[in-house]
C-alpha cells in the first residue's frame, strides 16, 4: 500500500546531500534550538515552489505553522495551511477538511487548554513534482482541565506523544496520517484502556458507525499486496533505506520472529512503544512482540512510506509509516493475552516508527500507534459488529 510517487528507494548514505544546493544547510530539527528554528533568517535553503517566502525550508514550514496554530493560538490559520478537502487518516476513523481540523483543535483546547505541541523531530522527503512529505514527532505537555472523549476532567498533567505524517503541496497540507499514543494519555488520566475502547465501541453502535467496516478497504488493500518482500542482500549496514526498513519489519513483524530484534537493534537501544512503554535494549522489547504475534497469528504487513535525513556524522534518522491486517484469533495458554481472549476481530493497524540508525543498528526507536483505537476494533467485534 505504498503511496504511488511516494515509493522511494534512496540511499541511506547519500540521499540528503542531493536535496539542496543553497548556501545554508537545511534545518535539522532534532539538533536545533527552538529559538533558531522559529527565527532562521530570510535566506531560502532549498527549492520549494509554491510555498510562502517566509519559510526557509520544508522543516521550517512544518515547525512554524505548528507554532503559529498551537502556541500563538491562531487556530483559524488552519484554513491557510490545510486544503478544504484534506483527508486526515487516524486509526479511530478519518476526518476531512480544514474546517473539521479547526473544530477538533478547539475541542482539544477545551479539554487541555494549556496544551503545547513541541516538535522533537521532522524527518522529511522530497517526493517529486513539488510534493513534500513530513513525519513530525511531537511531545505535548498539557493539563486535563475539561471533559474529553474519555470522561470528565481529571486535573492531571499529561505528557503525550504524537507523530503527524503530512503530504504537502504548494504551502498546503493535502493529506495527513496521524498517530497518537492515546493509551498513554488514558493511563496518565488514571483510566483503563479497555474501558475507554469499550466506551468508544458502544458510542459507535449507538450512532450507527462501525470501525471494522470503516477499515475493511484498508485490510483488503494490504491483503491484495501479498506478503512483504524482504531483501536477501547480505550486510544490513549497506542496505538502502527501503531495504533496511523492509528487513527490520519483515523479519520481525511479517515473520513474527520476535528474537530477530536482536539482529537489528543496538544492544543498549532506547525503545518507546504505545501505552508509555519504554524498553532498554531489544531483550526487553521481545516479550511484548511475542504477545503481539500470539494474538495476531495471520498478520500481513505493508510499508506505506519511508523518509530519511542525516542526524549527526554517519547516523541517520528514518521515519517509516507501516500498517498490517490481521485477525485477533490467538491467545496464550491461560486463554487471555495482550488484547484479551481471542475475538476473531478482523483488525487494521496503522503505525509510524522513527528510528535513529548507525551502521545498520537501531539506536533509538519511537513507535506510535493508537492502542485505544486498535482495541476499539476488538471491542466492536465483541459487541456483535
Amino acid at each position: 500500500m505504498v503511496d504511488g510517487q511516494l515509493n522511494k528507494d534512496v540511499s541511506i548514505k547519500t540521499a540528503y546531500l542531493k536535496r539542496s544546493t543553497m548556501t545554508k544547510p537545511i534545518m535539522r530539527v532534532a539538533t536545533t534550538h527552538m529559538k533558531d528554528i522559529l527565527n532562521p533568517g530570510d535566506e531560502r535553503r532549498m527549492e520549494m515552489p509554491g510555498f510562502d517566502a517566509e519559510f526557509v525550508d520544508f522543516p521550517h514550514y512544518i515547525m512554524k505553522i505548528t507554532d503559529r496554530i498551537w502556541h500563538d493560538r491562531q487556530v483559524e490559520a488552519i484554513h491557510d495551511y490545510y486544503t478544504p478537502d484534506c483527508p486526515i487518516h487516524t486509526l479511530g476513523g478519518d476526518i476531512v477538511g480544514a474546517a473539521q481540523v479547526v473544530r477538533n483543535t478547539h475541542d482539544t483546547l477545551e479539554s487541555f487548554p494549556d496544551r503545547r505541541l513541541d516538535g522533537d523531530n521532522v524527518i522529511w522527503s522530497d517526493d517529486g513534482d513539488g510534493y513534500f512529505y513530513s513525519s513530525h514527532l511531537i511531545s505535548s505537555k498539557m493539563t486535563n482541565l475539561g471533559a474529553s472523549e474519555f470522561g470528565p476532567a481529571t486535573g492531571r498533567k499529561i505528557l503525550a506523544h504524537t507523530i503527524a505524517d503530512c503530504l504537502c503541496f504548494k504551502n498546503k497540507v493535502i493529506r495527513e496520517w496521524l498517530v497518537r499514543d492515546y493509551a498513554g494519555i488514558v493511563l496518565q488520566m488514571g483510566r483503563d484502556i479497555d474501558e475507554a475502547a469499550r466506551h468508544l465501541a458502544e458510542a459507535d453502535k449507538a450512532n450507527g458507525f462501525n470501525i471494522l467496516n470503516h477499515h475493511a478497504s484498508n485490510r483488503e488493500m494490504i491483503k491484495a499486496q501479498g506478503p512483504l518482500q524482504v531483501s536477501s542482500q547480505a550486510g544490513q549496514e549497506s542496505l538502502s533505506v527501503r531495504a533496511f526498513a523492509g528487513r527490520v519489519l519483515g523479519d520481525i513483524w511479517q515473520n513474527r520472529n520476535a528474537s530477530a530484534a536482536m539482529l537489528y537493534y543496538f544492544d543498549r537501544a532506547r525503545i518507546r512503544y504505545p501505552s508509555d512503554r519504554e524498553f532498554y535494549g531489544p531483550d526487553q522489547l521481545i516479550p511484548l512482540l511475542e504477545e503481539m504475534f500470539v494474538a495476531f497469528p495471520d498478520m500481513q504487513l505493508s510499508i506505506d512510506h519511508i523518509a530519511d535525513i542525516p542526524y549527526l556524522d554517519d547516523v541517520r534518522d528514518i521515519a517509516v509509516r507501516w500498517s498490517f491486517s490481521a485477525t485477533h484469533s490467538g491467545e496464550n495458554d491461560s486463554g487471555t493475552g495482550l488484547y484479551g481472549s481471542a475475538s476473531n476481530a478482523p483488525v487494521y493497524m496503522m503505525a509510524v516508527s522513527q528510528w535513529r540508525v548507525k551502521d545498520g543498528y537501531i539506536l533509538d526507536d519511537m513507535t506510535i500507534w493508537d492502542d485505544v483505537a486498535f482495541r476499539h476494533q476488538i471491542e466492536t467485534q465483541k459487541l456483535g459488529r
